[in-house]
């Protein structure tokens, strides 16, 4: 008798299962702003054709200049981010008793040349946040 028929079918069962838990967690919030929503808010207080209503009139033009600090964060913020989860699965893989020294200087090399793209943004003037003032149109 062969019994891998039973072994997959529990497989089947958890695969069906993760599967249902990640439909529900991705379209529960959307049917249930769907369910909760106020209706005909728009058309009551006239306000068709405004593109996008957060609960305010817009004031002046949607066209405005953003400073490059702004993406120069997201990018810095980016950077970190990647080599921080980076550095999770490299404590895990690192965990032999036999290397302990040379994973641990392995370590602090890749984190030392991480600050130093701090230092660089730092001597740039990345960090400076000065307002600056555009002339209005």
């Amino acid at each position: 008798m062969d019994f891998s028929v039973f072994l997959y079918r529990d497989d089947i069962l958890w695969i069906t299962a993760f599967t249902l838990g990640g439909l529900t967690f991705a379209l529960g919030p959307i049917i249930i702003v769907y369910l909760l929503m106020p209706r005909k808010t728009r058309q009551i207080d006239g306000k068709t054709d405004q593109f996008i209503e957060c609960g305010m009139d817009p004031i002046g033009d949607s066209w405005i200049r953003y400073g490059v600090v702004f993406y120069l964060y997201a990018l810095i913020f980016l950077a970190f981010d990647v080599d921080v989860l980076f550095l999770f699965p490299v404590a895990l893989a690192y965990n032999d008793d036999m290397f302990v020294i040379r994973d641990f200087i392995e370590i602090v090399l890749f984190v030392g040349i991480l600050s130093l793209a701090i230092v660089y943004a730092w001597i740039k003037g990345v960090f400076k946040w000065e307002r600056k003032t555009y002339l209005h149109r």
